[in-house]
């Protein structure tokens, strides 16, 4: 498996921080089979290549982890940076801080993301192969939301979002324009939906319904393919550990 070397490095469970792992690269502290290597992005193969700092080899977790998340409100799903902690932020990694140990913790990645104030259900995981499975739109796997709306839902909307939704962002003085993939949508309510997509991309159901001049003001993930969340019992901000054979079984 090739990796670059700050990816290893922040795996490993040594260091604390970007700024730490960099400053090591850089006093030429990191050797890779005895050779100091000061290139950050520098690739090399971990099966056949020993990573040492300051005399101790250093390893990525012998095994991958699969955790089932149900995400809380008001947390992001990245690493916290400098200014996102002085705003008082908080991330979704914080759920599992002192609760694994340093090189699994710090290897954790989100399998796709949810928004600050989405909640639901999120799978965590440190194997990026299946981030990568889940996330490529061209597998076409369905994820499913309780959506609630500011307006009723008409007739009108239902059939623009089984159709496809022409959307787009101007944002930074750049401008995207994308259609929608037809999506899935029944009423719970005259303002509440379950709706299912295929695709993931930034804010994409607060977009279609802010097209369509209906504003959304709550998102709930209920599944993942035929992963429901309410069929694993975790309660709000708590996290619960699941097999891979899980997650192909009921994903792919």
């Amino acid at each position: 498996m090739k990796i670059r070397l700050h990816q290893f490095l922040s795996k490993s469970g040594v260091f604390s921080s970007k700024r730490e792992i960099k400053e090591a690269i850089w006093n030429g502290e990191i050797l890779i089979n005895d050779s100091i290597v000061k290139d950050i992005k520098f690739e090399f193969n971990t099966n056949t290549k020993n990573v040492s700092y300051r005399g101790k080899i250093l390893k990525l977790p012998e095994k991958n982890h699969y955790f089932i998340v149900n995400k809380p409100a008001g947390y992001i799903c990245s690493r916290l940076n400098n200014q996102e902690r002085e705003f008082g932020k908080k991330s979704i990694f914080e759920l599992f801080k002192d609760r694994l140990s340093k090189n699994v913790y710090q290897s954790l990645v989100t399998v796709g993301r949810l928004d600050e104030d989405t909640t639901g259900l999120l799978l965590v995981t440190t194997d990026g192969k299946i981030v990568d499975r889940i996330t490529n739109p061209e597998n076409h796997i369905p994820k499913k939301y309780l959506v609630k709306t500011e307006l009723e839902i008409t007739e009108e909307e239902i059939v623009a979002i089984r159709k496809g939704i022409s959307i787009k962002i101007i944002e930074d003085y750049h401008t995207e324009e994308y259609v929608s993939r037809p999506a899935e949508i029944t009423l719970q309510d005259v303002d509440i939906a379950i709706l299912t997509i295929d695709e993931g991309k930034k804010r994409q159901i607060r977009r279609m319904f802010d097209t369509l001049g209906n504003y959304v003001l709550s998102i709930h993930r209920l599944a993942i393919g035929n992963m429901e969340l309410e069929n694993y019992g975790v309660k709000k901000g708590h996290f619960r550990e699941i097999s891979i054979e899980e997650i192909l079984q009921n994903c792919f």
